[in-house]
């Protein structure tokens, strides 16, 4: 199992590539306004983690629709990806690759998956293919859709065999602190949370939080 556990961590941080697909993993992640004492303990649990993931930066756009909850689409450096939920366990999510796809992006792309993902009417589709700027203008026509930006910086851990992070996030500029823990071992994550000290809070998607700060869902954070 550790040996399993390991491979899933590298090749989540790259360090393998390998065609052969993981179990779908689970995850507990939580936003409030700072968990100093559990980034503390998580740091010092932690074994060593590849020195490309020790901290990362990245500018990314989520798209998030008022009708709808179990679809979590985000854009960066021009490509989509669209995760959707599967299942709770014990508290724990899981999300699976829905789809993936790159601007400039395609009518039927558009009309087959990222719209029907939204729940939303379709817009009128007259192009064959539409670039970023082109498909947020009609994000933002659309009242039940937003299009946020999320800036973040995040640092890798690893802490019972589970893929850990600590994480400062801007939402349209609202600064959040996000902590989380991922495996495909439930127990290895509820294992972490509690010691690392955050079993007991909420567990809070990017979903989630993205829409609580922009006021689509009127709910407080962790703490």
């Amino acid at each position: 199992m550790v040996f399993h556990n390991i491979f899933f961590i590298r090749r989540k941080y790259g360090e393998i590539r390998s065609r052969v697909i993981s179990d779908p993993r689970f995850e507990f992640r939580t936003f409030g306004r700072e968990f100093d004492e559990a980034s503390l303990r998580m740091g010092r649990l932690s074994m060593p983690v590849p020195e490309k993931v020790w901290e990362r930066r990245s500018e990314e756009i989520y798209i998030v629709s008022a009708t709808n909850d179990k679809n979590n689409t985000k854009i960066r450096d021009g490509k989509m990806d669209i995760k959707t939920f599967v299942t709770e366990k014990d508290g724990l999510e899981q999300w699976n690759p829905l789809m993936k796809g790159e601007f400039p992006i395609s009518k039927d792309v558009l009309e087959n998956e990222v719209f029907p993902a939204f729940a939303v009417d379709m817009p009128d589709l007259t192009k064959d293919t539409y670039t970023l700027d082109e498909f947020l203008i009609m994000v933002r026509a659309n009242r039940l859709l937003k299009a946020v930006k999320v800036e973040k910086q995040r640092f890798g851990y690893m802490v019972n065999d589970t893929i850990c992070e600590v994480g400062n996030v801007w939402i349209n500029g609202a600064k959040l602190v996000t902590i989380n823990s991922e495996s495909t071992v439930l127990a290895d994550i509820l294992k972490t949370m509690k010691d690392v000290g955050i079993d007991g809070y909420e567990n809070i998607n990017y979903l989630q939080a993205v829409k609580r700060v922009i006021g689509m869902i009127d709910k407080p954070f962790a703490n």
